[in-house]
């Protein structure tokens, strides 16, 4: 079984800045494909960004040159450098990753950490 846990949410003003990070831990050989998605109030679950394990990343429209992806494959962990956030940015974010046993692949999710941007 893997567990992801995120951390690093909260409220933060318009303009400023948070750092998400996402880690994982539990039984595999390695990790795939790392993506965010955010979840608004309508529950619908967007794509924010994605790591694939050679590190090439994409990213939803509504984010570019204000996100960065990243990951430290050392540590089992995903990160998500949030920049110049907009109340628009309000969501629970949730990650997702890929790992990879001898046997088989699976996706695991994590619980999903709040972010409030206020205006």
């Amino acid at each position: 079984q893997v567990q992801l846990v995120e951390s690093g949410g909260g409220l933060v003003q318009a303009g400023g800045s948070l750092r998400l990070s996402c880690a994982a831990s539990g039984s595999f050989t390695s990790i795939g494909t790392m993506t965010w998605y955010r979840q608004g109030p309508q529950n619908q679950r967007d794509l924010v960004a994605m790591i694939s394990s050679s590190g090439n990343t994409n990213y939803a429209d509504a984010v570019k040159e204000r996100f960065t992806i990243s990951r430290d494959d050392a540590k089992n962990t995903m990160y998500l450098q949030m920049n110049s956030l907009k109340s628009e940015d309000t969501a629970v974010y949730v990650c997702k990753m890929i790992t990879y046993t001898e046997q088989r692949l699976a996706a695991y999710w994590g619980q999903g950490i709040q972010v409030t941007v206020s205006s």
